[in-house]
Formats: structure tokens, C-alpha cells, sequence
């Protein structure tokens, strides 16, 4: 595995792959990786000749009170772990040559990244989608590996592709979960003993619509009241939202008609910690 920190390298590596013809999939990734992250770079290496995994904690879509100077960071244990999920090309590159002095320039989509997670965090997704095209750039990939885990995230980048006409395939991997059902997250370690065995409040509460739905419950209203009922049952849950929304639109939905795909998603802190999740059902 070859390790790069230069823009300028990386971006002539990408050229000279190709120019032999190679297909380049890039995993976008801040590093602290996890099974879930494994998963993804597994799926980039069946759909490309070489692998680039990226590490970059991206200040730009982190707010001013959130974890971007505690977010966790283990460089070398991340590159042992790409490297033995089939990874070539580890690329890291630092803060101040992606956003050099004078840097004024943002990707910013409307619509789609102003709900959900938007209401609450209304800087991040331009962080994102800032990045993430710079990383096309660099990297100059055929096909890009994402998470359904952060589902706003993906349906946010697959908008920027589209409208921007970038020559990228999308590709969103399923969620990986713990034995216990949490959805795996770097932010996970924040979690003491007792707030580890309270998150399972989420995954519990998507199984509970899931089991709803499939009894006959279509109403959005009920299914949320009861998903909030048994999250609000464990002492350190905080709620920041629950929904049930269109799958490609993300606008909410009051009932659920036969053929539609919602996406039942969450975002709750477990004591000084906020987790996500979600879940894609077809009626």
C-alpha cells in the first residue's frame, strides 16, 4: 500500500492509473476506522482495479460546538486496517494545504441538505460536499463508496454528482451493526458502559417500526410517537429528531402508501454523544 500526503501526488498518481486504463474507486473516509469503513473499501475493490482510501477530519463541516478537536484520530492503526481490507492508495492530507490560506470557495446543495440533519447542524453538509468534490478532483475516481449509515449524507452527494456532472458512480453500502444491533460509528467510543447499552434505543426503535409497519401501522404520526415512547424510556436519551420520509426527495411523509421506500431516520444523544441511524423500508 502506497501512503500520500500531497494533493499534487496524488492527483498525478490518479492521472497515471488512468492512463493505464485502471478503474480508481475512492472511499472517503475521517479515519478511526471500523468495521463499517472495511466494508466500504471491500466493496470499492470489487467494483475497481485500485483503491484509494482517504483520511481527513474535515473542519468544514464540523460546527462551532462540536467534537473536532476530540474526534478520534489513530493514524496507525487506520493504516494497518486499510491496508488488510485492500486498500493501494491511502491518502492523507492535511489541513492546511485542502484549505490554504485565502481559501473562499464552498459546494453548496439546497433542497436535500436543509432537513434532518441540516436543521440541526446547518453548516455541515456544505462541509461536506465542499470536501468531497475536492476529493473527486484529487483522486479522480470512477467510483465512489458511501455509507448508508449517513443516508442524508449519501442522497446529499448523489444531488451534488448529478447537478455538477461529475463522471462518478455512487455506490451506498449497507449499514454494519454490532452483534447487539448499534450501528457501528467512530463516535462510539464517547459511550460509557451504561450509555453503550442505552444506544441500543435506536436500533430497537427502527425495529419497532419496521415490526409496526409490517403489522398494518401506515401512519407516520403513530409510528413516530411510539419510536419516541421507547426511546425517551432509557434516562440519558435525548431526541433531536425522528423521521419518515421519501427515500430519494427526503420530504416528510404522513402515511404510507403501497410501492413507496421511506427512510425512517433518527438522531439522538446518549448523554454528551450524538448518534444517528436509520433504516430503508418498502411498503
Amino acid at each position: 500500500m502506497n501512503i500520500i500526503n500531497s494533493i499534487s501526488e496524488m492527483q498525478h498518481a490518479a492521472d497515471a492509473l488512468r492512463c493505464e486504463g485502471k478503474r480508481i474507486g475512492v472511499v472517503p473516509t475521517m479515519g478511526y476506522l471500523h468495521e463499517g469503513h472495511l466494508s466500504l473499501i471491500r466493496t470499492a475493490k470489487k467494483k475497481s482495479d485500485v483503491v484509494v482510501t482517504t483520511i481527513f477530519v474535515n473542519p468544514a463541516q464540523f460546527g462551532p460546538n462540536e467534537d473536532l478537536s476530540r474526534y478520534p484520530r489513530d493514524l496507525d492503526r487506520d493504516t494497518r486496517l486499510a491496508e488488510s481490507a485492500g486498500t493501494n492508495i491511502l491518502f492523507v492530507p492535511n489541513e492546511k494545504e485542502m484549505y490554504p490560506e485565502g481559501y473562499h470557495t464552498y459546494v453548496n446543495v439546497e433542497k436535500v441538505s436543509e432537513v434532518l440533519e441540516g436543521n440541526f447542524r446547518p453548516t455541515h453538509f456544505r462541509g461536506v460536499t465542499t470536501v468531497v468534490a475536492k476529493l473527486f478532483n484529487i483522486t479522480k475516481p470512477h467510483v465512489a463508496v458511501f455509507g448508508q449509515k449517513d443516508a442524508q449524507q449519501a442522497a446529499v452527494v448523489r444531488q451534488m454528482v448529478k447537478d455538477l456532472n461529475f463522471d462518478v458512480e455512487i455506490i451506498v453500502a449497507p449499514i454494519v451493526r454490532e452483534p447487539d444491533g448499534l450501528a457501528m460509528s467512530s463516535r462510539n467510543v464517547y459511550l460509557s458502559p451504561d450509555e453503550r447499552k442505552q444506544a441500543l434505543a435506536l436500533s430497537q426503535s427502527l425495529d419497532l417500526a419496521r415490526k409496526r409497519i409490517a403489522t398494518g401501522e401506515k401512519k407516520c404520526e403513530a409510528l413516530i410517537a411510539e419510536m419516541r415512547e421507547h426511546i425517551t424510556s432509557h434516562p440519558s436519551a435525548r431526541i433531536d429528531y425522528i423521521s419518515i420520509a421519501d427515500a430519494t426527495t427526503l420530504q416528510e411523509l404522513t402515511a404510507l402508501d403501497h410501492g413507496t421506500t421511506a427512510l425512517v431516520s433518527l438522531a439522538v444523544r446518549i448523554g454528551s454523544t450524538r448518534l444517528i441511524d436509520n433504516a430503508l423500508i418498502t411498503i
